[in-house]
Formats: structure tokens, sequence, C-alpha cells
């Protein structure tokens, strides 16, 4: 691992502020995620990990303090750069956001659509990420005709095609039974071993074994592992 990749920098997270609904959701985090590493964001339900991986990825913006990626603040990006910051990207969410009128391969490459890449050309991407994952098989059926596990194999796919430098994952395991989050765990090893930053926030005991580097967060305070 080199220098880090991502920082939050005194980063807090009020949502409906000066509201009677007011909820403040991450408090004054500051933490550093190295190059190629393998990050778990452990804590309760509510804790706020969803949040901080969320602007992390700048999925959202914090309310106060500052998300670095590759030494760029992401609030300070107008919505084209966070985009184009975001390509570099790959999000994995926890309920697979799988489109269900398109094939297996069409839902893994449909990120790459706005960029212009032909169908062959994406097909081809598709059909190497799923050899990797060992769905090859599974390129022209409709997710509902997969499994749990293997909805959830092609939302990783999805995530890897455009060869992202960070793959942030919400919760992966807690729609699957143990053994399609044991293979999870598994790939998410190979992933990282491969090169590639993880971030995942979770409270599965076997992905943060597995973290080379676990923030855990209570009552959106981060409590141990801080920087």
């Amino acid at each position: 691992m080199t220098g880090a990749i991502l920082e939050a920098q005194s980063v807090s997270r009020i949502y409906h502020p000066g509201t009677s609904s007011e909820v403040q959701a991450l408090r004054d985090v500051s933490l550093a995620i190295p190059a190629g590493g393998y990050v778990a964001l452990a804590g309760p339900s509510g804790s706020g990990k969803t949040t901080l991986l969320s602007l992390l990825g700048g999925l959202d913006r914090p309310s106060t303090g500052h998300v670095r990626f590759s030494e760029r603040n992401l609030e300070e990006c107008s919505d084209v750069e966070l985009a184009r910051q975001r390509r570099r990207m790959g999000f994995v969410f926890q309920n697979f956001s799988l489109i269900p009128r398109l094939a297996v391969w069409e839902n893994i490459t449909y990120p790459q659509i706005p960029m212009g890449l032909s169908a062959a050309n994406r097909r081809q991407a598709a059909d190497e990420i799923l050899a990797r994952l060992g769905l090859e098989t599974k390129a022209d059926a409709p997710p509902e005709e997969l499994s749990g596990g293997e909805q959830q194999r092609v939302a990783v796919a999805r995530a890897l095609v455009g060869g992202p430098e960070v793959i942030f994952a919400d919760e992966p395991t807690s729609n699957l039974d143990r053994r399609s989050a044991d293979e999870l765990a598994a790939m998410f090893q190979d992933i990282n071993g491969s090169g590639t930053t993880l971030v995942v926030s979770t409270h599965d005991t076997a992905l943060i074994e597995a973290a080379s580097l676990v923030f855990t967060l209570s009552e959106g305070r981060l409590v141990e592992g801080g920087a």
C-alpha cells in the first residue's frame, strides 16, 4: 500500500438542519484510506457507516469538513467534475440495484452506455469480468433467474467493469445466506489482491476480519481507528 487515496477531514453530516427533524448522522470524523487498502467501516445499524460511505464516494456532500479523493476536495467539485471523479470508483449496494428488463451482461455494462462504447465492446468487457467471477454461463439471463448470491456477484461485476481505483460496498452481505456471504468475502479479497482499494460498510465479522484496516463508528462518531 502507498499513500492515502481517500481522506475525511473533520467531516460532519446533518440532515434537515434547524428543523425539528434535524439528525446529525456524522460528527467530526477524520480518517485516511491508503491506496490498495481493504478497509471496513464497522459499527451497529444507525452508527453512520452508510452515510460515511456515501460521503467518501461522492454520492453526498458533507455539512462541514472535507472529503479528498486523490488530492481533490470532492465537495468543491461541480456536478460534472464530481461525475467524472465517480467514474474512477465502483459501487456495490446491498439491494443489488439490478435492472429487471436487462440481461446480466447489459446490467454489468449499463454504466458504460453514456461513455459511447459499442454494444460489442461492452459485451466483451462483461464477458471478461463474468469469466473472472465464475458467472460466464449467466451472461444472457435476466436477474430474476439468479440466486441472491449470484445477483450480488453481478453487482460486483458492474462495479468492476470500468476498472475503478476504489470500490465502495454498502452492507454487501446483508441479504445473503452464509455460504454466499463467504463466497463474496473471498471475491473481495481477490479484487483487493489485484490492487483495487476496497471500502466496505459492514457488521459482518468475516468481512471485518478480512480487512487490513478497520474504522469503527458509534452514534455518528469514529470510536476506533481514526486519524
